[in-house]
């Protein structure tokens, strides 16, 4: 028997680049034994959760004192749509969808977050589908809809992809995800493009980490790799994180030629009220141009802060109202980026979330 419940809010390496052979028959496999990253599984009982969620914001952007008419005003952010359940005990599933996103590829699925199926067994996840690339770091691991302005980098790395991955859980805090998945930077041309993905996730005490070493492949046969090393601290009612991020291909010094580092630290005064200060600094003086997501002569530097507030006491993460104040300097060899040598962002908006209706076996 299925049951309607009704729920009306809810809160809330060094590795060098090269040619890697037997590419097709190492995706098989890894396909073959796919999986998410660690995450809590849906309850039994519950065959279907579906969410909404929406932000609308009124921003002002200048640059050098001069407003930018075509990004400043009203704009409606996100809105997004989430489907998840149990088909099983032991088989889950999970669906994102970005209504307000284009179908750039005149596919659907250029506008899904994630859809993906979850088989769990003992201590290990098996999964496929469209899901997050196992990047590590802080900014790259938070919902888009819950970040203002952010690095070079996570502006231009396109971070849902298909493929797969294997998750094997050392203890409830600690797991592996080995995961391959379609490159980030394949073209319409050429789909046949990997990344390759070794993501650890771990919670030690005050201490919680999200490290990553890839291997990308940007053009057919060539790959660029990067150290990603996402580190936080809660220290009470203060979390400050930290990611520190290493890029390179081959042909070029491996470490800090081609780098992000990203800092936030959050102090929560009382359930209702939130501040954060944050800082980014992207460069790229490699020579290359294997990066895609930050431009060689790239060197810019991020820096601001802002106010998030949650009026509902009893529901609190369901609606927030947020301000923020970020300026950016140096030089940004990405024309297309908003944030540029002397750009200015202030930004003030609201986000609610909705549990629309859950169904349940009895």
């Amino acid at each position: 028997m299925i049951e309607i419940i009704l729920v009306y809010l809810h809160p809330q390496n060094q590795f060098t680049s090269h040619y890697i052979t037997m590419k097709h028959y190492i995706t098989a496999l890894a396909l073959a034994s796919a999986a998410m990253t660690l995450s809590a599984a849906e309850p039994a009982d519950e065959i279907l959760k579906v969410k909404a969620e929406v932000r609308l914001d009124y921003q002002h952007d200048s640059n050098d004192g001069h407003t930018v008419k075509d990004n400043t005003g009203f704009e409606g952010k996100y809105l997004n749509i989430q489907l998840e359940g149990n088909i099983t005990p032991e088989l889950s599933y999970s669906w994102r969808q970005r209504l307000n996103k284009n179908h750039d590829d005149r596919t659907f699925f250029d506008a899904t977050d994630w859809v993906y199926i979850k088989y769990a067994l003992d201590r290990w996840d098996f999964a496929a589908g469209k899901q997050v690339v196992s990047i590590g770091g802080w900014e790259y691991d938070r919902a888009p809809i819950d970040l203002y302005s952010c690095s070079v980098f996570w502006n231009n790395i396109p971070c849902y992809q298909l493929g797969g991955s294997g998750t094997y859980h050392f203890t409830p805090s600690q797991a592996l995800t080995a995961q391959v998945c379609q490159s980030p930077f394949f073209t319409k041309d050429n789909r046949n493009m990997y990344a390759y993905n070794l993501f650890w996730q771990g919670k030690m005490g005050l201490f919680s980490s999200l490290w990553s070493a890839n291997l990308m492949e940007y053009v057919d046969g060539r790959y660029i790799s990067y150290i990603s090393l996402g580190n936080r601290f809660d220290l009470g009612r203060f979390t400050v994180e930290l990611d520190l991020m290493n890029r390179a291909s081959s042909h070029q010094a491996y470490f800090f030629k081609d780098c992000s580092v990203m800092g936030e630290v959050k102090y929560t005064p009382s359930e209702a009220v939130t501040l954060h200060a944050k800082a980014t600094y992207d460069v790229n003086h490699s020579g290359t141009d294997a990066d895609f997501t930050v431009l060689d002569g790239t060197e810019l530097t991020m820096a601001g802060a802002g106010v998030e507030y949650y009026p509902l006491r009893k529901h609190n993460q369901a609606l927030r109202l947020h301000a923020n104040c970020y300026y950016s300097w140096g030089r940004n060899t990405n024309a297309a980026d908003v944030m540029q040598n002397k750009s200015l962002m202030v930004d003030v908006g609201v986000k609610w979330y909705m549990n629309l209706f859950s169904l349940k076996r009895k």
